[in-house]
């Protein structure tokens, strides 16, 4: 491994967290390998009074340490993968995904014990399209309503009241240690995860096959089949991570079973599939799991969110 390596990270608390434990491992791994941190200002990082959606969805979070990478600014990126759009640059790609944390959300009440003990017209915070068209077919008489900001800052907004619940990842909250605040989680029933939640990425330079040779004692098979299987569900819906889009993977044995979701962001239609296949046709398998879902009527829900149609 080299001596100097330069890691490209947003600057919240989660993603510093992220990024200093990717450090912390390289360098006990290597001990004579230096790895310094480079805060990066995303889009996503300044835009904050305006819901994620509406900014346009792809590459919010990723697009200002892609650029470091390609300009060599740093060596690598370390990203929340389901902040990661389904298409990367041609001479970028996620070589390295570690194993995944808890891959639920997570409600957060001062007041209330779970979703389904609010009271009716109960403010619930989230500024995910995911978990409103969800939490919407699952309790259509609550409001809901945007909630941006670090997840220092959202749970701040709920400690002043301004909501009554809000609706968190439960992999960052365990990464913070800040688990304590869940007051109970969604099963994958109620909300289906994001494509690849819970799971960090490490991006790098395709050429940089020295680099991505060092880092794969960071690799997590298992995780890393779950998630191609997820990303090629995403990919083939066109999906960024602002879309009412879900997928969620498990493996048992040689098996990868994956369920994905197409909701309408009222939550009024809801089209959702499983399919188990072979792990070696994890990304056949996410293709023919979006294509089934167009053809139940994912297709005309989509056309409508993004605005165009869709192939």
């Amino acid at each position: 491994m080299r001596k100097f390596i330069k890691i490209g990270t947003r600057g919240s608390l989660l993603a510093m967290t992220q990024s200093t434990n990717i450090k912390e491992l390289i360098e006990k791994q290597y001990p004579g390998t230096k790895v310094e941190l480079v805060k990066i200002i995303t889009k996503g990082d300044k835009i904050l009074d305006v819901p994620l959606a509406k900014v346009g969805g792809k590459g919010l979070f990723v697009k200002e340490l892609e650029e470091a990478m390609l300009s060599n600014e740093v060596d690598m990126a370390v990203h929340s993968m389901k902040d990661v759009p389904s298409e990367l640059p041609d001479e970028l790609h996620l070589g390295i995904v570690t194993k995944r944390e808890d891959p639920r959300d997570a409600f957060l009440s001062n007041d209330y014990s779970s979703v389904m003990d609010l009271p009716q017209g109960a403010k619930v915070g989230t500024s995910s399209l995911r978990r409103r068209s969800q939490l919407a077919n699952l309790r259509p008489d609550l409001v809901i309503d945007d909630l941006r900001g670090n997840l220092d800052t959202r749970i701040r907004k709920l400690d002043e009241k301004i909501y009554d619940a809000i609706i968190l990842a439960t992999a960052g909250l365990n990464r913070l240690k800040w688990s304590d605040r869940i007051t109970s989680f969604f099963t994958a029933e109620e909300m289906l995860p994001a494509v690849a939640q819970g799971a960090v990425g490490i991006e790098l330079r395709k050429d940089d096959t020295e680099l991505l040779e060092g880092l794969s004692f960071l690799n997590h098979q298992e995780t890393m089949i779950a998630v191609t299987g997820e990303r090629a569900f995403l990919h083939r819906l066109e999906g960024g991570c602002q879309v009412p889009i879900a997928a969620f993977g498990t493996l048992d044995g040689g098996t990868l079973t994956l369920t994905g979701l197409v909701a309408s962001v009222d939550g009024k239609e809801v089209c959702k599939k499983v399919l188990a296949g072979p792990i070696a046709e994890a990304h056949k398998l996410g293709v023919q799991l979006a294509e089934e879902l167009l053809d139940m009527g994912g297709r005309e829900i989509l056309q409508e969110v993004y605005g165009a149609e869709l192939k």
